[in-house]
């Protein structure tokens, strides 16, 4: 980037740092990359460095961004809350180390490297133990009080444990969204018509300032801790780690820490950690170099808003050249039209990448999106392909801007966006694409979960006419499928017996599948706990829905009208006469079964129930569920071949249940 040298370009460039500030922190709805911003950021240094007379009161080097929020109490933290100081390069680090040998007039220093977490900072105050206070970072000096809100956390201890705990610790931490979790939430946020959070931070962050503990509850947060507010009891960064995790407070895996002596040592950690970045199940953008002797914290003081005791040096985004060859149509079950940017294939953070979504026609308004640019694709979060930025200077002559079509691709229908939504949609409830999309969301894994009933095989069961409607599928037989290409004797019964298997669904996943507006998984539990069978629920009222905790008026309005459509009302009685049967079975966790408490991880397929069901009736007996295999793991349950997690379970001496005895220990 260019250096900036008059004053008016630096009064501009804070001014446009504030603005991406706002859109950053206030509202979580960045407009620019982190790397970005931090090559700004660093023009903004470098001129106030060369002219400190020219800096300005509102310069973003001088104050914490993260903004105080209506609707919560303001509190001051027991010692300030700083940002980091940012570095990209490896000479950096470097300069770094020279920097804190300098100031300490020291030869050798040992250094605490650790996972930079992109998350929301916050500090937790324990008194005597007890949980009784939790701050934003919030301007550095006073923050939110989000105590409910992080009280709803099922990792946060509320008490902690262990000997000789002290009568007050304040610990610092992040609060993360994994990327599982948000890439469900905003799979329901694009079929409910809102806008798409960007990165796992920006949803972290909305979600711990909801008024609402129950609509925080909801969005599965998770907490990491790494530091104290003061550092009497502690001599090391590196000890603060196991002291932590010894009082119960999650913190990072041992393997995801490290004590550094030199540049290669750093440098050797932060290239593994960049190297299985893709595989960490939340999002990191980097590592943190923090001095590890705490003593040294204090003589090192600060500089403007960062300690001068620690560095992030944050990975380069993993970003390629790309062109737009087209701008296509998504239609979702809801009716919500998404424009995609069909690419030329191209490789990306271990993946290769054809697709990405634009979003709106807002987000493609704003980036002066067009067929044919080349165009920068990164993954947003490192999950999400997304289209950075245009390479204007390769746009070819005669190029012209995208605009919405009015009518939907699929039936024709005039495309409607309603006042206040971004989203664009088709009306037309028999649009045979949203019908598509209806079907294949029922049969998926967020619905009834039919193995072997992939959208490839909906597709074709819709083409042929076999199904049109949900009932349909459990109609089909032996002689449609034959009918179909690549329908072999072992597919069809592989097919068959999952359709026959998936009848009997709990209550919550049969609402949920049934792909009603603005309801999710966590709306779908509170229906079914409030209602208790499915023919209750279709007499619940606007106002009886309104009483439901957690269900605002969009929810109720769209739930209730769901159940009045003459058109449901039938295939939800045509669902119920083949067979299909939603249970809910209340049940009082027994503290005495031999799952509860216990770990699982699941491996291969299960002939009589599906994984999905399994890890449901692992949860009603106070079980755990967990993707991968460690030592904490207490259960391998192993199906019909085993993928590599079987192997590492045999290595860790982790017992195995086979089917027969998972099913036999599970009703004992």
């Amino acid at each position: 980037m260019k250096k900036i040298s008059s004053k008016k370009d630096y009064l501009d460039l804070v001014k446009t740092l504030c603005y991406h500030d706002e859109l950053y922190y206030t509202k979580a709805q960045p407009t620019l990359s982190d790397y970005e911003y931090d090559q700004l950021f660093q023009l903004l240094q470098e001129y106030e460095k060369a002219h400190p007379e020219d800096i300005h009161v509102h310069s973003p080097s001088h104050r914490i961004s993260d903004p105080l929020t209506k609707g919560f109490a303001k509190k001051p933290h027991q010692t300030p809350m700083l940002s980091l100081a940012n570095t990209y390069s490896e000479k950096e680090i470097q300069d770094f180390i020279d920097r804190i040998k300098k100031r300490l007039n020291k030869t050798k220093i040992t250094f605490s490297v650790e996972l930079k977490m992109d998350g929301v900072a916050v500090s937790v105050l324990y008194e005597k133990g007890k949980l009784v206070q939790a701050l934003t970072r919030g301007n550095g000096q006073i923050g939110d009080e989000i105590t409910n809100n992080m009280k709803t956390i099922r990792s946060l201890p509320l008490t902690l444990k262990g000997e000789n705990i002290p009568d007050q610790l304040e610990v610092r931490g992040e609060v993360y969204l994994p990327n599982t979790t948000f890439l469900q939430l905003n799979q329901e946020r694009e079929e409910n018509g809102q806008p798409l959070w960007a990165n796992p931070r920006n949803a972290a962050a909305g979600s711990l300032k909801l008024l609402d503990p129950g609509e925080v509850s909801r969005r599965k947060l998770s907490v990491v801790f790494y530091g104290v507010s003061t550092v009497e009891r502690f001599t090391s960064q590196y000890e603060v780690h196991l002291a932590l995790k010894r009082l119960g407070l999650p913190v990072a895996k041992e393997e995801h820490f490290a004590k550094c002596s030199s540049l290669e040592e750093i440098l050797t950690f932060s290239h593994h950690i960049e190297k299985i970045r893709e595989k960490l199940p939340f999002a990191i953008d980097g590592v943190v170099i923090k001095v590890d002797q705490l003593a040294y914290h204090d003589r090192l003081g600060f500089t403007g808003k960062c300690p001068r005791s620690c560095v992030a040096y944050k990975f380069a985004p993993d970003r390629v050249e790309s062109q737009i060859e087209s701008i296509t149509l998504q239609l979702g079950r809801t009716g919500v039209v998404t424009p995609v940017a069909e690419l030329t294939p191209v490789h990306v953070s271990g993946s290769t990448i054809s697709r990405a979504t634009l979003h709106n026609q807002e987000e493609i308004a704003r980036k002066d999106i067009r067929i044919g640019d080349f165009v920068w694709v990164e993954k947003g979060g490192d999950v999400i392909p997304k289209v950075v930025e245009v390479i204007v200077e390769k746009r070819g002559q005669g190029s012209t801007k995208w605009r919405m079509p009015t009518k939907c691709p699929f039936c024709s229908t005039p495309l409607l966006q309603e006042e206040g939504e971004v989203a664009v949609r088709c009306t037309n409830p028999d649009c045979p694409e949203m019908q598509l999309q209806r079907l294949i969301f029922y049969a998926g894994k967020q619905g009834m979960d039919i193995g072997f009933l992939g959208q490839k095989v909906m597709e074709k069961l819709v083409t042929a006419g076999v199904v049109r409607s949900f009932s349909d599928i459990y109609t089909i037989d032996e002689k449609d499928l034959k009918n179909l290409e690549q329908f072999k004797e072992k597919s069809i019964a592989n097919l068959l017996g999952s359709i026959e298997r998936s009848k009997n669904v709990s209550l919550h996943r049969f609402i949920l599948a049934l792909g009603i507006k603005y309801v999710g998984k966590e709306t779908a539990l509170a229906l079914e706990e409030k209602a208790g069978c499915i023919k209750t629920l279709a007499t619940f009222s606007e106002e009886d829905l309104l009483q439901i905790d957690g269900i605002g008026e969009k929810a109720a309005q769209s739930i209730a009208a769901f159940f009045q459509d003459p058109k449901l009302q039938k295939e939800l009685h045509d669902l119920l006469a083949v067979g299909v049967l939603p249970r809910y079975e209340k049940k009082m966790v027994d503290k005495d079964h031999l799952f509860y408490g216990k770990t699982f991880v699941l491996t291969g397929t299960l002939s009589s129930l599906t994984r999905n069901d399994a890890a449901d009736r692992i949860k009603e007996k106070g079980g755990v569920i967990k993707n991968s295999v460690s030592k904490k793991t207490d259960y391998l349950i192993a199906g019909k071949e085993p993928g590599s997690k079987y192997d590492k379970a045999v290595s860790l001496d982790v017992e195995i249940l086979d089917e027969k005895s998972f099913l036999e220990a599970l009703g004992s």
